[in-house]
C-alpha cells in the first residue's frame, strides 16, 4: 500500500518577499514548506521544482548534493487574478 501525502497549505509569502530573503531562509523555507512538483537530473546537475505559494522555485543541485543555485518563477496563473 502507498500512502499519498497531498500538501495543501502551502505558505502564503509574496514573490518579492522570498526573494528578499537571504539564500539560506529561501532553501528552508522551500525544503519545509514547498511541495515537489518535478526533478530532472541533466550533465552532473539535479533540477528540483517546488510549488511555493504564488510561485514556483528551482533548486539546482551540483554533485555530491550540493546547492548550486536558487531560481525563482511567477506562475502564470497568479499574473491572470
Amino acid at each position: 500500500m502507498v500512502n499519498i501525502i497531498l500538501k495543501t497549505d502551502i505558505m502564503d509569502i509574496s514573490l518579492y518577499d522570498f526573494k528578499n530573503l537571504p539564500c539560506d531562509d529561501q532553501y528552508n523555507i522551500v525544503l519545509n514548506e514547498g511541495c515537489v512538483m518535478t526533478e530532472t537530473i541533466k550533465n552532473d546537475l539535479k533540477f528540483v521544482l517546488y510549488d511555493i505559494s504564488s510561485f514556483t522555485v528551482e533548486i539546482v543541485y551540483s554533485k555530491n548534493n550540493r546547492l548550486a543555485a536558487i531560481n525563482v518563477f511567477q506562475k502564470v496563473a497568479a499574473l491572470l487574478n
